[in-house]
């Protein structure tokens, strides 16, 4: 009998055999979760702690008074806080549902359907990799301001809503659905859209909260847009006017609470919205590369 033979791979409970990973990934996910911790802690630290010395890593006598004058700042420059709160819930839930409507779709279209150019279209979307956002900065503002969309709404969600790894990661999920299958829905009557909708799209939900995810962090944390192609404030988004808060303030004592304040507002979404996908997360990076 195999020394092996009463181990098993992936046992459902603690094993004593699992201790040799744990003694690793135990130390390791606390060191990963202390920039977390530091987040959350400094948001809510008064003036004197921020700048004691030496830094403390947790709050002794927790305010949210850094929330407060971070809400009364934006009021005092003629623009309320929850407009631009609005304005960023906004951009994000129509930008990343555009972006994974657009990103399925064009998947779809280049994995199973068969046209012209199909080839020379997936290979520009592997070259888009290659380039840094900075990189199309011009040629982006050009577009949006031909097609007059500067100073819009969707002149702040156009420009973020195609994410080339994103249909990539898509595109391999839908390569790995039998050709046999749509076949037989297209003889049982079934138009391309009825395919897609019910069949390819719940194949690929892991794959689709993948991309909302890089969407929502794309969108969600952006600057760019609200700088470049936006002039009225009152369209502008809440990481821009985070961003202007040391200007704003005029005083770096009481900026830097409002700039960790501002800090953990934006970082919380990120996190949560992680936590609730990332078995989806981790199912797409294990399915992208099997064909």
């Amino acid at each position: 009998m195999s020394k092996f033979s009463g181990t098993k791979i992936n046992p459902k409970k603690f094993h004593r055999s699992q201790t040799k990973f744990f003694v690793i990934l135990i130390p390791l996910a606390i060191f990963v979760g202390l920039p977390i911790v530091f987040i959350i802690n400094h948001a809510f630290k008064p003036t004197n702690e921020l700048y004691a010395w030496p830094p403390r890593f947790f709050v002794r006598r927790p305010t949210i008074d850094n929330f407060r004058n971070l809400v009364d700042l934006a009021s005092e420059s003629g623009i309320p806080f929850s407009r631009y709160l609005f304005n960023s819930i906004l951009v994000t839930v129509v930008g990343v549902f555009l972006s994974i409507l657009i990103t399925s779709l064009a998947a779809y279209g280049l994995s199973k359907l068969k046209f012209k150019g199909k080839k020379l279209l997936f290979e520009i979307n592997t070259l888009a990799l290659m380039f840094v956002p900075i990189a199309v900065t011009i040629p982006r503002y050009l577009t949006m301001a031909n097609i007059g969309l500067i100073d819009t709404y969707f002149g702040l969600i156009l420009p973020l809503i195609a994410i080339p790894v994103g249909m990539f990661l898509v595109k391999q999920f839908i390569d790995q659905t039998p050709n046999e299958v749509i076949e037989s829905a297209k003889i049982d009557g079934a138009s391309e859209m009825q395919i897609f909708l019910k069949i390819i799209m719940p194949i690929i939900a892991p794959a689709v909260a993948t991309v909302g995810i890089l969407s929502f962090q794309l969108i969600w944390n952006d600057v760019v847009g609200s700088s470049l192609y936006v002039d009225s404030e009152s369209l502008k988004t809440l990481p821009f006017y985070f961003s202007t808060i040391a200007a704003v303030a005029g005083n770096p004592v009481a900026g830097q609470g409002m700039m960790a304040a501002a800090s953990f507002i934006m970082f919380v979404p990120n996190i949560v919205l992680f936590i609730f996908l990332q078995s989806k997360v981790m199912n797409t990076m294990a399915h992208s590369g099997i064909k």
